[in-house]
């Protein structure tokens, strides 16, 4: 049975059963970083095969673009701003994992200066190079190549995109 709103604590607890039945989702935050030349900042990941955008999954109870600022920083040793969101992709369920929202969003450029200190800061990345963006897309696999392409694209005309499972649908 269901308790009135004005008992606090039993509709509290109701709303928390009702909370902890609810599907989770995974969620992973991913920025573009360019330097100055335009080029765009690409991570080689030594936890799994091929190179990434640079960022990670969120959190418990993370926001997508606190994750992202969170993963530069303890990755790159890099504090950047997240300028603007690019890129929505919801990642259908496959091999042991389950469905996953991933975000990128724009970071903006780098001084020359700061770009050319860019090193991995921890065992999770054994490299960082800035790319253009048709080489960073021939080192990404298929779904964060996609996902790469509609963020270059978003920022070129000031948009965003949403993909479903790494195909634009609008």
């Amino acid at each position: 049975m269901r308790p009135a709103p004005t008992d606090t604590d039993a509709w509290h607890a109701y709303l928390a059963e009702g909370n902890a039945r609810q599907a989770r989702k995974r969620v992973s935050a991913d920025v573009i970083l360019r330097d100055q030349a335009g080029r765009i900042l690409t991570v080689n990941p030594t936890y799994k095969e091929g190179w990434d955008l640079p960022g990670g999954m969120a959190e418990a109870n993370e926001s997508p673009d606190e994750a992202a600022v969170r993963e530069l920083c303890e990755e790159l040793g890099l504090e950047i701003t997240v300028h603007r969101l690019l890129v929505v992709d919801w990642v259908a369920p496959h091999g042991p994992w389950d469905d996953q929202i991933a975000f990128i969003f724009d970071a903006g450029t780098l001084s020359s200066d700061l770009a050319a200190r860019v090193r991995p800061h921890d065992d999770e990345l054994s490299e960082a190079v800035f790319l253009s963006a048709p080489e960073a897309a021939d080192r990404l696999r298929t779904r964060q190549r996609n996902r790469l392409n509609a963020a270059v694209r978003a920022i070129a005309d000031g948009g965003s995109r949403y993909l479903r499972d790494g195909v634009e649908t609008w």
